[in-house]
């Protein structure tokens, strides 16, 4: 008797199955709202933590190698989690939850790829040594924490697309019948 092997995708219970379903029912507005939460959020968190230089901001310690890809994926993480609370017909289902997930995971990046000194926060807290020697050493638990949290409401908002959706409601006669 030859045992049958399920490819992972297929097998029940995992969301990855969920995640395409829900991403294959956006429309084009899904698709552009998400383009441009991506470049929105990369443009905050990039230009505030000096990511990309700019005459506004400045930076103390340089970036080092794992700022980009946390700021780049937690970019796209953002911007697909705001897209997903575009209307259409089909569903605006989700947890509320979700976004506040989306929200600290945000947060916790901007915290991890900023510069350690440069943080007003750290800084007051922990003086100029306390900076270096305390906060810049918890920075890349702190993108972790925050790539998690903001892939985390994702999925949810992702999951819930597909198996809570809304359909719309029937129209409903509110005035009086005449006969």
């Amino acid at each position: 008797m030859e045992k049958m092997t399920v490819p992972i995708l297929e097998r029940p219970g995992r969301t990855r199955p969920d995640i395409l379903t829900a991403l294959s029912l956006w429309t084009p507005r899904h698709v552009l709202a998400a383009v441009m939460a991506t470049v929105g959020v990369a443009l905050i968190i990039g230009l505030s933590s000096v990511l990309i230089p700019n005459p506004i901001f400045g930076r103390d310690i340089p970036p080092v190698w794992w700022n980009y890809p946390v700021w780049i994926l937690t970019s796209i993480f953002s911007g697909m989690l705001i897209a997903t609370y575009v209307s259409t017909d089909r569903s605006d289902a989700g947890p509320q939850r979700s976004s506040h997930l989306g929200l600290a995971g945000g947060v916790l990046t901007w915290f991890a790829v900023g510069c350690p000194v440069c943080n007003k926060l750290a800084l007051l807290a922990l003086g100029y040594s306390g900076a270096l020697t305390w906060f810049a050493p918890v920075q890349p638990y702190l993108a972790l924490v925050g790539l998690v949290l903001t892939g985390a409401a994702l999925i949810w908002r992702l999951r819930g697309q597909v198996s809570c959706a809304v359909t719309p409601p029937s129209r409903i006669w509110t005035g009086v019948t005449g006969g």
